[in-house]
């Protein structure tokens, strides 16, 4: 999916995105998307946007299940980032999320046409591997924070530019 077509579909409009803060084994749950960011390759931890009538919570253990395919249990809030890229802008609520079930695969955006599909891959990154990573394809957060430990540390509002 280009660009243009994410933007289509998810742009121009403000967004709720619930997303998770899973970690295992020191490693940060990711996930590649592609279609976004400046090289057309994003990696942000999972999630989505909400859907009428559900809570974050709700949303949070759909979309992880969609995107990752692992069941969750939704912990607290940790933080909360604005995201301004037009024709993308999202108020992004990160929360903990613990593992209860399943097993990590490439999930989808069910919203998206099979043909459409954007997210590549989701895997659990190390700080090292995170900062291996070219700033470009990272989340916000993870330009500024790569040590999974910090992340979840993390407490407010962030809006970075």
């Amino acid at each position: 999916m280009s660009k243009k077509r994410v933007g289509e579909v998810f742009g121009d409009r403000l967004r709720v995105r619930v997303c998770g803060i899973c970690l295992m084994d020191g490693g940060l749950l990711l996930t590649e998307h592609k279609g976004l960011g400046p090289q057309g390759r994003l990696w942000i931890p999972p999630g989505g946007g909400m859907q009428y009538g559900e809570s974050a919570e709700e949303c949070l253990v759909r979309e992880l299940k969609e995107e990752t395919g692992l069941e969750i249990a939704a912990g607290k809030l940790l933080f909360v980032h604005e995201y301004i890229n037009a024709p993308l802008h999202a108020l992004e609520l990160f929360y903990e999320a613990k593992i209860t079930g399943g097993s990590l695969t490439k999930g989808i955006d069910p919203e998206l046409a099979e043909n459409e599909q954007i997210i590549q891959q989701s895997k659990f990154m190390g700080q090292e591997e995170i900062e291996g990573l070219n700033k470009e394809l990272r989340h916000e957060i993870l330009k500024r924070y790569t040590d999974p430990k910090d992340i979840t540390g993390l407490r407010g509002y962030f809006r970075f530019r």
